[in-house]
């Protein structure tokens, strides 16, 4: 059995972040979804649990971040192209999440950052195959 990642983010709104990222795309798997949090697919292997704040408190005690004014983790997702990265930040953009710092051109790289409405952080990169295979 492959190894699999759930990333707890804690939100103010869970309606409003299902709304969000549904328009960025992502699915979610209902056996996981209540009124306290839901399963956002990323992929066969990679889940995003968003938690309501009082239940994501029920986890750990430690106090949660604001995401406006601290770091408390960069959710960094794969692209296939460069073109995805640009499509899949400009659909959070459109859905009403925001632009964060400019893109990343270096080398074989490309990236992007959005912020969720939460503001969590959301970097998108893609790497052009070929530089890995030198």
């Amino acid at each position: 059995m492959s190894r699999k990642i759930f990333v707890n983010l804690p939100v103010k709104d869970l309606n409003r972040s299902v709304d969000f990222f549904t328009k960025c795309g992502f699915s979610f798997n209902p056996q996981f979804t209540d009124e306290n949090a839901t399963c956002m697919v990323v992929s066969d292997d990679i889940f995003v649990m968003l938690l309501v704040e009082p239940f994501f408190q029920s986890f750990s005690k430690r106090e949660i971040p604001d995401p406006a004014r601290t770091s408390e983790v960069l959710v960094c997702l794969s692209a296939d192209t460069r073109e995805e990265v640009d499509a899949l930040v400009d659909s959070a953009v459109a859905a009403g999440g925001s632009a964060h710092g400019e893109p990343q051109a270096e080398g074989p790289m490309y990236g992007r950052s959005f912020t969720d409405p939460d503001g969590h952080i959301w970097e998108v990169m893609w790497m052009d195959p070929a530089a890995l295979e030198g």
